[in-house]
């Protein structure tokens, strides 16, 4: 499911028990118009893995001491689609630029430093790779990110 509307897990009914409207990413919206309004040359689909049992993560099943870099070329914009197969959220990170994250709004884009990913549920954003450089790019929750980790390459 696509997790633009989703507001999150005990937050999903709030109005039908509570009355109160619970706001998602499909209600943000920047306060300056896009920046850079061009289509993305190419698409990177990740999916995000791991097993609560055994507290396992990974993008696409690889850990990140199994994994190749991602790398992208200067000035490309590129559009990330995460796809969450947990059953936990997932906060992703990339360091060095912004995610750009696709709702309704293509005009008014909101500029987010993280993307969270709900589970069992996708999200994509925009990234143009204008920092030359190796980057994090990462869960935020401290005990994920041993594999879920990628270094980011731009060239």
């Amino acid at each position: 499911m696509n997790g633009l509307r989703d507001p999150g897990i005990g937050l999903r009914d709030h109005m039908q028990r509570y009355g109160r409207r619970v706001l998602n990413y499909g209600d943000i919206r920047n306060l300056t118009p896009t920046i850079d309004k061009r289509e993305p040359t190419r698409e990177l689909q990740l999916h995000l893995t791991g097993n609560m049992e055994r507290y396992v993560w990974g993008m696409d099943g690889i850990k990140f001491m199994e994994a190749e870099p991602l790398m992208l070329k200067y000035g490309e914009r590129i559009r990330i689609t995460l796809v969450n197969d947990t059953m936990m959220t997932h906060p992703i990170h990339l360091h060095g630029m912004w995610s750009e994250l696709e709702t309704e709004e293509p005009d008014y884009i909101p500029r987010k430093h993280t993307i969270l990913v709900q589970p069992g549920s996708k999200i994509s954003y925009l990234v143009t790779a204008d920092a030359y450089g190796r980057w994090a790019y990462h869960c935020h929750l401290l005990y994920h990110m041993p594999g879920m980790f990628r270094e980011v390459r731009v060239v």
